[in-house]
């Protein structure tokens, strides 16, 4: 690949995009920035995927890094993937991707738009990933063993997501693309390397990514295959639940599956153990989290002092000597993170970029492996909760046989260890407590009935 597209962003354009952008982006999904005014921009790299003033329409690629005002420092700029389209006008079909019309700057008259609405700049991104190697600042690259790509692959928007983006070609390939990006290796594209280079069959293998080496390493887009006709554990639940069915069957193969990808992980990647002091300042971490949730939602005061029991209990038994293997783990494992193909083949894992919301050196850190064991009995919790009338007896039978399953595979039984199991559930519906407060209070009651349950427990 030539790095010459790179050099010929028009100067001044950032500044001319900017009014724009500052209305556009915080009505975006991935916006992580809702509810605070943005203030300015700064460029990390621009680089021109289509020329910007050639005959068809333009791609551009930016990573911007966005300043906001009256928030926390540590959180103030976040720095953004933005591929924007440019046309002279915007068809009409495109008309709900459009950003604005430029009224002055190097692209005065021309039209911007969100590039992945537009299938023709959507398939340019698979072109690039079908011939690795350097444009500008980006650099394609492909894992080793993997099939040709094919040319030519009709591209389409995938609407399901929040956090990020994604383009479905050809129902063959998937590529995710980060909106909200940090500097290092995105476990979304390290963890499924790495268990893909260890043969594990859970785990749809990476096919291409593509990122940055300068001016900071980021990962941009991973390039997967799509799984078509396939279904996820949530919506294969609340099938069940709408049946009058059992999921202990699925419950179990689930506990299976986790323990697999968990085993390897820990095999393939570095361990340590948590004594004494990392045990301390873990709990302390899950006591900060509490607190900060309880000061945006009063309701959770009433329960901080014997959900902070939970914590406590945790850095008690680590001062007294007991330790805990910490290891790499999905991060965010719940129903809708693992798939089912059609004729009940195997359940695939997906989505190892764990929660946005936490800092990327957290998601990168080991951990003990119950925390994603915590995640899929919350998530078996919801879905019981999703039924009317409530149905909590189905949730504790997919609970009990999810646990079975993970120690039938070699997991260690996590009901070994409560104290733990109850700290990373407690930490868990604390987190869904907040997000729902904020975003979807409707379902508060959900995690609130699991504060109560956690708060009643000795």
């Amino acid at each position: 690949m030539s790095e010459a597209a790179s050099t010929r962003t028009p100067l001044g354009l950032l500044p001319s995009l900017a009014p724009l952008l500052r209305q556009w982006l915080p009505e975006q999904r991935w916006f992580a920035g809702k509810g605070y005014a943005v203030g300015g921009f700064s460029l990390v790299s621009a680089t021109e995927l289509l020329p910007l003033n050639g005959p068809g329409p333009g791609l551009l690629h930016l990573l911007v890094r966005v300043t906001q005002r009256d928030v926390p420092v540590r959180s103030s700029a976040d720095c953004y993937q933005l591929l924007i389209g440019v046309r002279e006008t915007l068809p009409p079909p495109m008309a709900p991707a459009l950003i604005g019309h430029l009224s002055d700057g190097p692209l005065a008259g021309r039209t911007v738009y969100e590039g992945t609405r537009d299938p023709r700049l959507a398939a340019l991104l698979l072109e690039r990933l079908r011939t690795p190697g350097l444009l500008g600042p980006l650099r394609f690259e492909r894992f080793d063993g993997a099939p040709a790509l094919p040319a030519r692959l009709p591209a389409r928007p995938l609407d399901a997501e929040q956090s990020n983006s994604s383009l479905v070609y050809g129902d063959a390939y998937i590529l995710k693309l980060f909106r909200r990006i940090h500097p290092g290796p995105n476990p979304d594209l390290e963890l499924p390397l790495a268990l893909a280079r260890a043969g594990c069959a859970r785990v749809p293998a990476p096919v291409a990514w593509y990122g940055t080496s300068a001016p900071e390493p980021f990962t941009l887009g991973v390039l997967q295959p799509f799984l078509p006709g396939s279904r996820d554990g949530w919506v294969l639940a609340l099938e069940a639940l709408a049946a009058d069915r059992s999921f202990q069957g699925e419950a179990r193969e689930l506990g299976r599956v986790t323990a697999e990808v968990h085993t390897v992980l820990a095999d393939t990647l570095p361990t340590v153990k948590l004594g004494g002091p990392q045990t301390e300042r873990l709990a302390a971490a899950m006591v900060r989290r509490l607190e900060t949730a309880a000061q945006s939602v009063p309701a959770l005061v009433p329960y901080v002092p014997r959900l902070r029991a939970a914590f406590d209990a945790v850095a008690t038994l680590g001062g007294r000597g007991r330790t805990w293997a910490a290891q790499r783990v999905h991060g965010d494992l719940h129903l809708g993170q693992i798939l089912r193909g059609p004729k009940d083949t195997p359940w695939s894992v997906i989505d190892f970029e764990g929660e946005p919301a936490r800092p990327l050196t957290e998601r990168c850190r080991p951990q003990p492996a119950v925390r994603d064991v915590a995640g899929m009995l919350r998530s078996f919790d919801y879905a019981a909760r999703t039924h009317r009338p409530w149905n909590p007896g189905w949730a504790e039978r997919c609970r009990a046989a999810y646990c079975d399953g993970y120690a039938e595979a070699g997991g260690d039984d996590p009901r070994e260890e409560p104290e733990l199991l109850r700290a990373y559930e407690t930490d868990k519906a604390v987190y869904e407590v907040l997000y729902e407060a904020r975003h979807r209070p409707d379902w508060l009651p959900v995690p609130m009935a699991a504060i109560e349950r956690l708060a009643a427990l000795d």
